[in-house]
């Protein structure tokens, strides 16, 4: 039996990976869903797919609406995060960052998210003028004022936002995230670091998944985002190839 599981003879269980196949379905959905619809997109009958769903709810991944339909729940959102931590994005994306820090003199910050903040989990220091001291990996930033935080909220899902919402996260408004996912990058209103202000874009995993936002931090005296959306978006290309 040992040798048969060296040489890859132990099969997955297809039970399990039919029930996962129901939270990569609510993953890519932008609202809760029926049982009705997760039976059909799955192929499996209405008594299969109900007995996997009433599994994933005991088990804290799923919660059920009033209306009935099943959404992904804060568990999901959690192990998400964890997930980006392990993989070391921060040292990962390092080289890039470097790089474009040497190229636009700003510093530059590389942010996931964590509950209902942003964490920066890279920062790579201009060196010229040191912005904000206090500003270091491991701070946490709002998801409504900081530009990493809109863009991470802009480019997550509508039901991710709602599921935000109910764990009393404050978001920019609608209008607001859709005009930043309309042009592909956020501008910070300040309050969040007085006198410096940032501009952020997502950064993408394989599969079209918005995993962190990289943003150029400048004194809010020399902002000029016109100089540095191009240099931004060069790099979070390289960034979005190394995956």
């Amino acid at each position: 039996m040992l040798e048969a599981r060296e040489a890859g003879g132990v099969r997955p269980l297809s039970s399990v990976l039919k029930t996962l196949q129901l939270l990569d379905l609510l993953g890519k959905s932008d609202r809760p869903m029926k049982l009705m619809e997760l039976a059909a997109a799955s192929g499996s009958s209405r008594a299969t797919t109900y007995q996997k769903l009433l599994t994933l709810v005991e088990a804290g991944w799923l919660e059920q609406t009033e209306q009935g339909s099943y959404r992904l729940s804060l568990h999901a959102a959690l192990v998400g995060e964890t997930a980006l931590v392990q993989a070391n994005l921060g040292e990962r994306f390092a080289h890039v960052m470097q790089e474009l820090v040497l190229q636009v003199g700003e510093t530059a910050s590389l942010a996931v998210l964590n509950g209902n903040c942003v964490r920066l989990v890279r920062r790579v220091e201009a060196q010229q003028v040191a912005v904000r001291a206090d500003v270091k990996v491991g701070t946490l930033l709002s998801l409504n004022d900081s530009s990493s935080g809109r863009v991470l909220t802009a480019f997550s899902s509508p039901a991710y936002r709602d599921m935000l919402q109910r764990q009393g996260a404050v978001l920019a408004k609608p209008a607001l995230l859709k005009e930043i996912a309309a042009r592909g990058y956020a501008i910070s209103e300040g309050t969040d670091t007085p006198g410096v202000q940032s501009v952020a874009m997502p950064v993408f995993d394989a599969k079209g998944a918005c995993i962190a936002a990289l943003s150029l931090v400048t004194p809010a005296s020399r902002f000029n985002p016109e100089v540095l959306i191009e240099p931004l978006r060069e790099a979070v290309r390289k960034l979005n190839q190394l995956k």
